[in-house]
């Protein structure tokens, strides 16, 4: 009886990995949580379309939302945005809640990055928030540089894992007494590991060589000790992957210094800030990379430095790439790689080829300059494929 039972339970352990072996990675998110046991909200899918959540956010995001979906309608891609506005000046959640309720309801996200500019301690980050609340605990940036692109390193392609729900932004900040505030770090063994493992994991599937744990474990000993001390035990169960480490200030110089010694990078979530806007500044700035942010049900894509582009906002100039290659993260996502190809090569033909830059970029085109040549290589394909 026990043998027929262990049976049936390796065939049905087969059977899912076979069937996972065709999932795209938006299905595999949904039908095989990792971490925590919830009941998923079903996935909104009609037809073999999905339903996103747009979040326009502030600054150039709206402009660039409206950029998304100009290229998404020329390349067909199967995707409908449900676009959910939230007000920056606004002191209440309910815009907040909504988005929350629609991503959770969608399952995936494309967003700017949200202002708040209220100064109340009451009022939350809304970035922060939403990664909190759908327990988006890891975030992914791949900085690799574009060719042709002048920039102060060269051939760099570096994997930036990031914690992405803890440290220094938990939000717990007091007041003990007048004029002394205390702000709490938080750094716990269970998200330790869920993000080591999906790092050590994520090299082992992509042929990654080495993964370096980044940390001040040598001032912040328990928080930072207990974060590295994790990575290096998980990094006992992977003998095939190099595993070292690096303190925060150490690292700053050397990704300036030598940005070719590093393959993964994984880090608490202060220092992905920062490590994750010096790497975008060598390789040409804030306009080209997208981050991915990942939970065991839900994912969300955004610019990869997370500006909201005030300044620049209504003048034509902002780069439009960095949200358009979200967008093509999403689509790989969801499945959609025939999509996601075309606009990567027109992407990747406008910019290294043509040389159609923003002036960020070095170059002396409108945003729109750069959207245009994006659909035209986007229709030169289409006709060349009939």
């Amino acid at each position: 009886m026990a043998a027929t039972v262990f049976g049936k339970r390796f065939v049905d352990l087969g059977r899912t990995l076979r069937n996972a072996s065709t999932m795209s990675a938006f299905e595999l998110q949904h039908k095989t949580p990792l971490v925590r046991k919830q009941t998923p909200i079903p996935i909104a899918l009609y037809g073999g379309r999905h339903a996103v959540t747009m979040l326009p956010g502030s600054g150039i995001g709206p402009e660039l939302m409206n950029y998304v979906k100009d290229v998404f309608r020329y390349a067909g891609a199967p995707v409908d945005f449900q676009v959910v506005n939230i007000d920056p000046k606004s002191d209440d959640n309910q815009e907040l809640d909504y988005a929350i309720t629609s991503i959770k309801r969608n399952g995936v996200a494309i967003k700017g990055n949200i202002e708040t500019k209220s100064e109340s301690a009451e009022v939350q980050s809304r970035n922060v928030a939403i990664r909190n609340e759908l327990d988006l605990y890891v975030n992914v940036l791949h900085c690799k540089s574009f060719p042709g692109v002048q920039a102060r390193q060269k051939n760099i392609d570096i994997m930036i894992i990031r914690q992405n729900t803890e440290g220094e932004y938990a939000m717990l900040e007091h007041e003990s007494v007048d004029g002394v505030v205390e702000s709490m770090k938080v750094v716990t063994k269970s998200n330790s590991e869920r993000v080591a493992r999906w790092a050590f994991e994520y090299a082992r599937r992509n042929g990654r060589k080495k993964v370096t744990t980044i940390h001040k474990a040598n001032i912040m000993k328990l928080s930072d000790g207990l974060f590295l001390e994790t990575s290096r035990r998980i990094a006992k169960e992977y003998p095939d992957i190099e595993h070292n480490d690096m303190i925060i200030d150490n690292c700053c110089m050397q990704l300036v210094s030598n940005p070719h010694q590093f393959d993964v990078m994984m880090m608490t979530n202060l220092y992905g800030s920062i490590v994750s806007n010096v790497v975008c500044g060598l390789i040409g700035g804030a306009g080209l990379l997208c981050g991915k942010n990942y939970g065991d049900h839900y994912a969300i894509f955004e610019p990869g430095t997370r500006n909201t582009g005030t300044a620049i906002a209504g003048k034509n100039i902002a780069n439009p790439i960095a949200m358009l290659n979200a967008s093509v993260a999403m689509l790989q996502h969801l499945g959609h790689t025939r999509h996601a190809e075309l606009i990567e090569n027109a992407i990747l033909r406008t910019i290294c080829e043509d040389n159609i830059r923003t002036p960020d970029l070095g170059g002396s085109n409108s945003s729109t300059d750069v959207v245009q040549s994006i659909i035209d290589h986007i229709l030169q394909a289409d006709i060349r494929a009939w």
